[in-house]
């Protein structure tokens, strides 16, 4: 038995909110999301990888009362190098160019390029720690955070903790064709708006959403179909272009003098439904 000794291919989701209210302004709005990841290992020999691949999100929403709601697309190229340097340490190096805006008239300004890296530790056959940090260059900035984790798999292999701190969590337990759940995900993005009259505007989207879920596992635990409910607090934020932090580093910003142009989005709760297609590097029953 390997920690984590599987790929996840393909992974698409669908969700939406039931209510985000407006701050101190009567209203609400509802956001829909769907998302599609796709990651393509390339292996050189036993030793070395290229990891190529592409994720896509769109999220629709009103970014005020009254007001028409907008489309915010991502598409992001996964270009790296996956290295085992013995039977302790390995590493991983992405770069993550993308555009992001609601895709009307793409320019320059569409374009954020970003990255992460992370050193491995195995300690022993099922703990796996991480080590490393990911950034990337936003409308709003720079954005960074260390990444601070691991992956464990108890030895009857029903119990998997993947950790990436502060980014992603993922707990879960097996009971044979079905696992329950819990997971955490959150980071800062934007995205550039060219529909809106002057001034040109962005949005600085910070995301936090935690969740409860249920998998059904078929097809040998080869295709995961998983039904998620849980609560959201990302916040829509429209800046003038040109006003930025002089640094995002985790949930802090340094020298944030922005004038904000939207109300407050409140959080809401959410449902999502994703499927994944999971590659098994060597079958564990």
């Amino acid at each position: 038995m390997n920690a984590q000794d599987y790929v996840d291919l393909v992974k698409i989701g669908y969700g939406r909110t039931f209510q985000n209210t407006f701050e101190e302004v009567p209203g609400d709005t509802q956001v829909q999301s769907v998302e599609a990841d796709l990651t393509l290992p390339i292996v050189l020999n036993e030793n070395h990888a290229l990891i190529s691949g592409l994720s896509y999100s769109r999220n629709h929403l009103q970014l005020a009362p009254n007001t028409t709601f907008v489309s915010l697309y991502s598409t992001t190229l996964k270009v790296g190098w996956a290295a085992t340097y013995n039977e302790f340490w390995s590493s991983t190096l992405v770069l993550l160019p993308k555009i992001a805006s609601d895709y009307e008239n793409i320019t320059g300004d569409d374009f954020y390029l970003g990255g992460f890296g992370l050193l491995k530790y195995q300690k022993k056959e099922n703990l796996i720690y991480r080590f490393g940090a990911y950034g990337s260059q936003e409308a709003f900035g720079f954005f960074t955070t260390p990444i601070i984790g691991w992956y464990y798999l108890s030895e009857n292999q029903k119990f998997e903790m993947d950790v990436s701190l502060p980014i992603a969590t993922d707990i879960n337990y097996r009971l044979g064709m079905v696992t329950l759940g819990l997971d955490y995900y959150g980071i800062g993005r934007s995205f550039n708006l060219t529909t809106t009259s002057d001034p040109d505007v962005y949005v600085d989207l910070s995301s936090l959403e935690f969740a409860t879920y249920i998998q059904y596992n078929a097809f040998n635990r080869q295709v995961l179909l998983r039904g998620k409910f849980g609560y959201s607090s990302n916040n829509y934020e429209v800046y003038q272009q040109g006003e930025t932090i002089d640094l995002g580093l985790s949930a802090f910003s340094f020298g944030d003098d922005r004038t904000r142009l939207n109300p407050v989005i409140n959080g809401g709760f959410f449902l999502k439904f994703e499927a994944i297609y999971r590659f098994q590097i060597t079958t564990n029953d």
